[in-house]
């Protein structure tokens, strides 16, 4: 039975612009907000256990707070009320269906983009992250926990690499380096299943429901090209930005994951001609098979007409056919046909049909 589709949309219509409601489907999804202020020689990890805690820290320290639960809205209210978002700011957060996109305010940036992964079920996860850079902070909002950044939690608890020397920017490009570079695990994996599906096609070991598979990798093409090919915007415009919040010096770290977005969009431009080529090749050995069949059908049929014919007058119910009162009849008869059956069967091999 089809799966009914979801329309989130229905949500907002006929709502008042920036009204802050939860357009997913995990409404019982807990609030889980977890901090990390650190500076050089600074580091504190927090789970914190209300929203009040998200409002206090340390002068002189770059603060991430990460806020998993997208469905607790009052909270998300709050956090936007100390922080000074925007309505329509708080709107987008809460609202799932955003494209990629990047807006730019007075004393914050806020960003949106999608994060790509497979679950356990190997179905391809979608999940919308957004972003609020200030002078000194970094906000993330995720709809539930489970995400692709604990290799920036490693470098910020074990000081690797630069991002405890750098400010808020930095940080902002190290949480979306590590989006990108997750996207090449998900392409990766594309590319595996296209590949798979190419030898099995070859060597004609293919399933019944080989067509829907490939119309299911289809689909996943096309979900991760929706959520990447916007992001190159993000990421253009981000480089060219005057906005204090971003230090020249950074720039050079948000051009490397433009020019690593790059390649990832030329992937999926590859694999999406891979599919459709895929899809061509397998109506192909469809029809070659047919072909095949016909072809030997064929010359049975072809086979059999002379014999047939032979039969047919031999037993028409005239009473005088020269040969039926003639002793050896049959078994001549007999023979003419084996020998035209063989003679056809050779005919057909030199040339090739056979």
């Amino acid at each position: 039975m089809a799966k009914a589709r979801r329309h989130t949309s229905k949500k907002k219509i006929g709502q008042i612009p920036g009204s802050v409601i939860y357009t997913g489907e995990k409404a019982s999804q807990k609030l889980f907000i977890e901090s990390y202020d650190y500076n050089l020689d600074h580091y504190i990890e927090k789970e914190l256990l209300n929203v009040e805690e998200c409002f206090s820290f340390e002068e002189g320290t770059i603060t991430w707070i990460n806020i998993n639960g997208l469905n607790h809205v009052k909270a998300i209210e709050k956090i936007g009320e100390h922080y000074e978002l925007h309505p329509l700011v708080l709107e987008d957060i809460v609202n799932i269906s955003q494209r990629p996109k990047i807006d730019e305010y007075n004393d914050y940036l806020f960003v949106v983009l999608r994060m790509l992964y497979y679950d356990a079920n190997e179905n391809i996860v979608s999940e919308q992250v957004s972003f609020i850079l200030g002078s000194d902070y970094v906000l993330t909002f995720q709809e539930s926990e489970g995400d692709v950044f604990d290799s920036v939690r490693e470098r910020i608890r074990h000081a690797k690499g630069r991002v405890r020397s750098m400010g808020a920017d930095y940080l902002l490009y190290v949480l979306i380096d590590a989006i990108v570079d997750h996207y090449f695990s998900v392409i990766e994996i594309l590319g595996d299943k296209i590949e798979d599906f190419e030898t099995s096609i070859f060597s004609g070991n293919v399933d019944d429901d080989i067509s829907q598979k490939i119309q299911n990798l289809k689909r996943e093409i096309l979900r991760v090209r929706r959520a990447i090919f916007p992001l190159r915007e993000v990421l253009n415009r981000i480089e060219k930005n005057d906005s204090n919040l971003i230090n020249k010096n950074t720039i050079t770290y948000y051009r490397d994951v433009y020019d690593h977005l790059i390649q990832v969009s030329e992937n999926i431009d590859i694999y999406r001609e891979m599919i459709w080529s895929l899809m061509d090749m397998y109506m192909t050995t469809i029809s070659n098979k047919m072909n095949e069949v016909m072809k030997v059908l064929t010359i049975m049929a072809s086979i059999f007409i002379p014999l047939t014919f032979i039969a047919g007058i031999y037993g028409m119910n005239f009473e005088y056919i020269p040969e039926l009162q003639y002793r050896y009849s049959y078994f001549i008869l007999w023979g003419v046909m084996i020998i035209l059956f063989i003679g056809m069967l050779i005919y057909f091999k030199r040339k090739k049909w056979l």
